[in-house]
């Protein structure tokens, strides 16, 4: 029987199970990826919902309302502490869980419909231990909930004509203010701009269009058709004041600054980007093949200020 609802849908993925079965081999790592995929079985049934099926390291599940679905993604951070014991020297698991709200239809213990393809698509978009979600299920919840997520602005998902409007979990956010100097709170400064280059493509992205995505999809903000770049590879928002680089891909991602030489290697994780220099995708910064793009964040010069009369 088909039937059609309103539904939060929930996609959680476990990262970082290809290095267990490398340490620990396949018997001992299925039994412990298996373990922590019963950890978010049960967090999805005590928080009202159903688990439509398991995704190998993750699994899909459905909510009646959107905050149950956000109190479960906040449960399913929380449980990683508590996951199925591990040796020391085993690699640590990181979860990313993306939820979407809407119509969608249930037939033969499976589900289809839009929301299921938007939360599928916005988990390619999500960093390690972060939850993202679209701005309709932020419209069903209350202020105290609301006010922890952070805009990304709008992202173009693969397979979507139009883009979809994503938010961040933060878990201890309070609004969009920060301490001074002085002791007193201000409103965060909106982002100068980040000037990005590849080959002969240079764009100049500012508030309005950020966060950027670098990738090989024709739909990512920012395309680098190499074939060792992922399609949703790094994304660039800004947040706290500054411009942070997020990677999102298998093969990582390595910002080299300019000055000072330095190389950092961003995997699932972030790096703040300051002055300029080059994000190599997907491969050794070393190679001189490698895919590169060049930053360089602008400074604009301040209104300059009218002199007061005598």
């Amino acid at each position: 029987m088909t039937e059609i609802h309103q539904r939060t849908v929930l996609f959680a993925d476990l990262r970082g199970s290809t290095a267990l079965y490398e340490s620990l081999g396949n018997a001992a790592a299925t039994e412990v990826v298996t373990q922590n995929v019963a950890v978010l079985t049960n967090i999805v049934a005590e928080h009202g919902g159903l688990v439509v099926k398991t995704l190998g390291d993750g699994l899909m599940a459905m909510f009646n309302t959107p905050t149950q679905g956000v109190h479960a993604a906040r449960a399913m951070h929380g449980s990683l502490d508590r996951l199925a014991p591990k040796p020391k020297h085993m690699p640590a698991l990181k979860l990313q869980v993306a939820l979407a709200h809407g119509e969608v239809v249930e037939m033969a213990g499976d589900c289809f419909g839009d929301a299921v393809n938007v939360a599928a698509r916005l988990l390619d978009h999500t960093g390690d231990n972060e939850t993202l979600a679209t701005s309709v299920v932020l419209e069903a919840l209350d202020e105290s909930e609301s006010e922890r997520f952070r805009s990304l602005d709008r992202m173009q998902l693969r397979g979507r004509a139009e883009p979809v409007h994503v938010y961040l979990y933060e878990a201890h956010r309070t609004g969009d203010t920060a301490t001074t100097a002085f002791g007193g709170l201000s409103e965060i400064v909106e982002p100068e701009a980040v000037s990005l280059t590849w080959l002969d493509l240079t764009k100049v992205f500012s508030g309005p269009s950020l966060p950027i995505v670098l990738g090989r999809s024709p739909q990512a903000t920012f395309c680098v058709d190499d074939g060792r770049v992922s399609r949703s590879h790094a994304r660039i928002d800004w947040h706290g004041g500054t411009f942070q680089l997020t990677d999102l891909s298998y093969n990582g991602t390595y910002v080299r600054f300019g000055q000072s030489g330095e190389t950092v290697a961003v995997r699932r994780g972030t790096c703040t980007l300051h002055g300029k220099g080059t994000i190599v995708l997907g491969a050794p910064p070393d190679d001189i093949f490698s895919p590169c793009v060049s930053f360089e964040i602008l400074q604009y010069p301040a209104e300059p200020v009218a002199d007061l009369p005598d």
